[in-house]
């Protein structure tokens, strides 16, 4: 059934109740004395406005249906009672017109006035005519407080799962903002480390490397008038390089960055960013992060931020744990909530990036559905 169906059917019923009425007027009452042209205009005219009158809105609709009253005391007049039949059809329009506008009218009790009308003694059937009133009537209260309250549920659920949709999305486009900050944060921190480790090379090994360059352009002068005297410089200048690669070295180890702790920072705020909308979020990490490659780190990290965000998305969990585990040759990184999970898995852009980040490094990616949401990953601990 298409959706033009689906909206319009309840017009399609009424024009069908309608039709059937009319066709048994001219066959059952007026079939031997015969229809005139004058009265299969009339009723033409009159199933035209009843049509129109669905179609429009507020008070066009109300000057259709006086349209119509005229038009069914016309009739009666010309041709006699039996077009009360009609009047039955109307009545119910206008209850339900009445229902939608003045919500104190709208009890269902109204809908047995039409009924009422239905027992008035006329030329047709008194069976087929309260058959035909309590026919219309089943409609008629069917739509106007079944379909129509499901009909608004419907949209109301809709609306509201739009308005979820976009909170969520909302949500999802902060976390990620905050995220860049975050990783922002974490290159300032590294571009200060870098400039810091400059300054500590050109402070520590400015000296002693304008020292050697100068002794070297002494040596070049004394190298064929005192051998001996250039020899020695040479090598104390020798010595001094060494001490000063020694003193690198030893700078390298001590200032160099850990990378391991910037990425556990970012973890660590994406949990923060969850408990700021209401989700408890923990980090749990075991073992010597300084011994995981950087390339791992960054891997879980991007793997972290999108499965956190499908969490937020999808799971409407309270809590979602982050584990990582370092062991002698393989890292385990867990990231679950305690959300509604999921039946199958769909591998959509997200999950597509994951399992490739992780097949770079030939590691190991499954999804635990049976309570709540996890992601396991393994990675083999080697570059």
């Amino acid at each position: 059934m298409t959706e033009q169906i689906r909206e319009n059917y309840f017009l399609a019923v009424k024009m069908l109740l309608m039709l059937v009425s009319e066709i048994y007027l001219l066959v059952i009452q007026f079939g031997q004395a015969g229809a005139s042209g004058e009265m299969l205009l009339l009723l033409a005219l009159f199933l035209g406005f009843f049509v129109g009158e669905e179609l429009l809105k507020n008070r066009l609709r109300l000057l259709f249906l006086v349209l119509l009253a005229a038009e069914l005391f016309f009739l009666m007049n010309l041709y006699g009672e039996s077009f009360l039949l009609l009047g039955i059809l109307l009545a119910y329009e206008f209850v339900s017109y009445m229902k939608f506008r003045f919500r104190q009218a709208g009890s269902v009790i109204w809908y047995f006035f039409p009924i009422l009308i239905a027992w008035i003694p006329t030329q047709n059937d008194m069976f087929a005519q309260v058959a035909v009133a309590l026919l219309a009537g089943i409609i008629y209260i069917q739509h106007d407080f079944i379909v129509t309250s499901y009909r608004k549920e419907i949209k109301e659920n809709s609306l509201s799962e739009q308005h979820l949709k976009r909170n969520m999305n909302r949500q999802e486009h902060e976390l990620r903002e905050e995220l860049n900050r975050g990783l922002l944060v974490a290159e300032n921190q590294m571009l200060e480390e870098k400039t810091r480790l400059s300054q500590t090379l050109h402070d520590k090994l400015g000296h002693n490397i304008n020292g050697s360059i100068y002794q070297l352009e002494a040596v070049k002068v004394l190298l064929e008038k005192d051998p001996e005297t250039s020899k020695k410089m040479v090598q104390a200048v020798i010595d001094q390089l060494r001490t000063g690669m020694d003193e690198i070295r030893s700078i390298l180890r001590r200032e160099r960055p850990e990378k391991y702790k910037l990425a556990i920072l970012q973890l660590q705020r994406l949990c923060e960013e969850c408990e700021n909308i209401g989700i408890h979020a923990e980090l749990v990490t075991k073992g010597d992060l300084a011994e995981v490659p950087e390339k791992y780190l960054e891997i879980v990290l991007d793997n972290a931020c999108e499965a956190i965000s499908n969490a937020l998305k999808y799971a409407h969990c309270t809590k979602i744990e982050i584990t990582i585990v370092v062991m002698n040759k393989i890292l385990r990184c867990t990231i679950s909530d305690n959300g509604v999970g999921c039946s199958e898995v769909v591998d959509g852009m997200g999950i597509a990036g994951m399992r490739r980040r992780m097949r770079s490094v030939n590691g190991i990616l499954d999804f635990n559905t049976e309570a709540g949401f996890s992601i396991n990953m393994l990675l083999p601990m080697k570059e």
